[in-house]
């Protein structure tokens, strides 16, 4: 707990801070990564030289210092880090490279103005903010490794088999290597990969495009051209290969109750919805899946769609845009007059897609009368606000 002193500290420091958060985050990962090269495999290099993962971090500092004070809204706020976190096996004997390189990433930022009494404030904030996500995070891997197939830490699964679904995304089916069970998870969450490519670790995370069976795991990759893990799995592995897997995590999971569906993809945005889909048909709920592609080619999971549509006619309707071919439904690009036509009372709604197509989406959705508390999306990169560039 802070002292008196020290919270005053923060208080008067708290908006320079701020001010100079963006600088302080650019300059952070860079002294890291120099000063403690093996931590550098846990983050996705791509994130790093398109500034989404320092904006991210700086997100995360400054949501938690405005609401600290909150712990129940402090523990919700730090949600979606936690699931980042799981998702990469983060260890409490990490928090100290952090805490150091962020303390003097601030001193080099602000310079004089970080007097010792500013440092140890702040260097007592991060430590206050370390221990929230460490016991946080302690929860969630215990609460894992006691269900049944669970595990701690890395887990070896190998390929059992391989399913093209377009012309551009594969699915890879993982049983364990050790023959047992492996646990179930919430439709809609991702699970952390550990590769080794050319002898070096590297991190990712990819959304569970199927439902839970106690047996196997599903990914359906999309291969992108500049992505080192994704032309690894497509071009490099094969059934019999081996990777290691972390436990599941992810927020962008199905709100209970009974309001009727309205999910929105575009391209490997399908992957967390589908399960969410079929979840919900389960309960008996109504699904109306909305997905935009380029065009056929690049359609995944049609036979999926069209054989679930065939088990639950009374529920689910299935909406293919196509923006390159007259094959789909609608030709060209969701937009408010497609997406009135689908809106009814009480729906939720759950988007999935690059930035700028849920940017779009999500506008939509407010103009057309969508509350805030209906509209439901997640980032496979470090999280941002939809309203950002």
């Amino acid at each position: 707990m802070l002292t008196s002193a020290q919270e005053q500290v923060i208080a008067a420091t708290a908006p320079v801070v701020a001010e100079h958060l963006d600088a302080i985050t650019q300059r952070f990962y860079p002294l890291m990564f120099d000063r403690y090269p093996e931590v550098k495999s846990l983050f996705n290099q791509t994130h790093q030289q398109n500034g989404g993962q320092p904006r991210a971090l700086a997100g995360a500092i400054l949501a938690y210092v405005q609401v600290r004070q909150n712990q129940e809204a402090a523990r919700q706020i730090m949600e979606t880090v936690v699931n980042k976190h799981i998702s990469l096996d983060i260890q409490p004997h990490q928090y100290p490279i952090v805490g150091e390189c962020l303390m003097e990433a601030i001193g080099e930022v602000l310079g004089e103005a970080v007097t010792a009494e500013v440092a140890d404030a702040w260097g007592a904030l991060y430590q206050e903010l370390a221990g929230l996500l460490i016991e946080l995070e302690e929860q969630r891997y215990q609460e894992f490794e006691q269900r049944p197939g669970g595990w701690r830490s890395a887990r070896r699964f190998h390929i059992e088999t391989t399913h093209q679904e377009s012309s551009v995304i594969r699915s890879f089916i993982l049983v364990p290597e050790d023959g047992g069970p492996v646990a179930n998870y919430t439709p809609g969450q991702y699970i952390g990969v550990k590769l080794m490519i050319d002898g070096e670790p590297v991190h990712r995370h990819y959304s569970l495009s199927g439902m839970p069976n106690g047996r196997s795991y599903r990914l359906s990759i999309k291969r992108e051209s500049h992505g080192l893990a994704s032309r690894y799995f497509h071009d490099h592995l094969n059934v019999g290969d081996t990777i290691e897997l972390l436990p599941p995590a992810g927020e962008l999971t199905l709100v209970t109750g009974d309001e009727p569906l309205l999910l929105v993809s575009g391209g490997i945005g399908q992957t967390p919805l589908l399960p969410i889909a079929q979840e919900a048909l389960q309960q008996g709920r109504k699904v109306i899946y909305l997905h935009a592609a380029i065009d056929a080619e690049h359609r995944a999971f049609a036979q999926t769609l069209q054989e679930l549509a065939q088990a639950y006619p009374q529920q689910l309707s299935v909406v293919t845009v196509l923006e390159q071919d007259d094959s789909g439904d609608y030709q060209g690009r969701i937009n408010d007059e497609l997406l009135a036509k689908h809106i009814v009372p009480g729906v939720r709604c759950y988007f999935v897609g690059p930035h700028g197509f849920m940017k779009a989406v999500d506008e939509s959705l407010a103009r057309l009368g969508v509350p805030e508390s209906h509209r439901h999306f997640e980032h496979f990169g470090p999280a941002k606000a939809l309203n950002a560039a």
